[in-house]
């Protein structure tokens, strides 16, 4: 008797594991989206979670439907039951990952399907970086050892 009551506790204790795990969207921000959804919000979701149009996952559904079949129909209805709808009044806070720009010399807003450059080329660049630096210091080592750089420094004592 306390076994089917364990069991059945279990049971339920998943259940609800899974419900809030659900509404909480997984832990990463992955709802439908039901107010630009079309059947059930399932590709608008993915598309919001992704970054992506949401044109371009509801074309990737129809490409899986033409060649998986029945496999894509069950793998909308998972998702369709898996993932909560998004709530009206729900603003969505953006954590912007950003990544560095070596021609830029600034920080970027990652892209999801930008591809980097291959390390030869990021070693190349900072090869050239690290170069045009130790010349522009071996310039400055020459200047302050000059006599120019002597009669500045006198004339500047003179002057103040």
């Amino acid at each position: 008797m306390t076994r089917r009551r364990t069991r059945r506790h279990r049971r339920r204790q998943r259940r609800e594991y899974v419900r809030n795990r659900s509404r909480a969207g997984w832990d990463m921000n992955l709802y439908r989206n039901v107010e630009d959804k079309k059947i059930a919000g399932v590709c608008a979701g993915l598309a919001d979670h992704f970054d992506v149009a949401h044109w371009v996952v509801r074309i990737l559904a129809v490409c899986a439907l033409l060649f998986t079949g029945t496999l894509a129909i069950f793998a909308y209805i998972g998702a369709w039951i898996l993932m909560s709808p998004r709530h009206p009044d729900y603003e969505e806070e953006i954590e912007e990952v950003v990544e560095y720009d070596d021609r830029r010399h600034e920080y970027q807003p990652r892209k999801m399907f930008k591809y980097s450059e291959s390390v030869d080329t990021r070693m190349q660049r900072a090869r050239e970086r690290l170069d045009s630096a130790l010349r522009r210091v071996e310039e400055m080592e020459s200047y302050v050892t000059s006599r120019q750089y002597e009669l500045n420094r006198e004339f500047a004592k003179i002057s103040d």
